[in-house]
């Protein structure tokens, strides 16, 4: 038995069987991004409408809790959840306060891993999508048969313009959506140091 040839058969079949599924996921990519531009558009007309302020006047803002249009929906959501936390009847802990702030920041960092992902996804799904009929269309140049070339060199050429154009769109989405949560978790860490304090000093008093 020529092990050699056993070899290359194994890897051609598993090479050839990618394919499909390879296929697959950049379709399920493409629409997921479609899916996700809805939800990015979104946030982004919520944010250009927000009120605009003063870094000095913000923790003024805060503590007067007088206008909610000058932080994000992620951000008014915790506030709300801190300040049921703060007005309980027992008085929380700063451990308490503390884990809540912690969680809802992880939390906030972990929704943008699936886009991180497809940045690297994307491309390498059109690269695989790429040499696999690469392969078989130079096989199939070998025999002479010119149709079956032209067919693999389309499907090889577009799955690398989808690959390389799902990644570039999730990169754009990571990297804009990175410099709004790095904002909602400077203003989600503020407002817990100053209105944590307010009502514990209130209690105390």
């Amino acid at each position: 038995m020529d092990i050699g040839a056993l070899l290359k058969s194994l890897i051609y079949l598993i090479s050839s069987s990618l394919l499909y599924p390879a296929l697959f996921l950049l379709v399920f990519l493409t629409l997921w991004i479609l899916i996700s531009s809805g939800s990015f558009f979104a946030e982004w007309l919520e944010r250009i409408r927000l009120t605009g302020y003063a870094p000095e006047k913000l923790p003024v803002l805060i503590r007067e809790a007088r206008d909610q249009r000058i932080f994000s929906h992620r951000v008014n959501s915790y506030l709300e959840n801190l300040m049921l936390l703060l007005n309980r009847g027992s008085q929380p802990s700063e451990v308490e306060i503390e884990n809540i702030l912690q969680e809802m920041t992880l939390k906030i960092w972990k929704s943008l891993d699936r886009i991180k992902m497809i940045i690297r996804i994307g491309p390498s799904l059109g690269l695989i999508g790429t040499l696999i009929p690469m392969g078989t269309g130079l096989a199939a140049l070998g025999q002479g048969d010119m149709a079956k070339l032209s067919s693999d060199l389309v499907i090889a050429f577009t799955t690398t313009v989808v690959g390389l154009a799902v990644g570039i769109t999730a990169y754009f989405f990571y990297t804009v959506k990175r410099r709004w949560i790095e904002e909602d978790v400077k203003n989600i860490e503020l407002a817990t140091e100053i209105l944590a304090g307010k009502i514990l000093e209130e209690k105390q008093g």
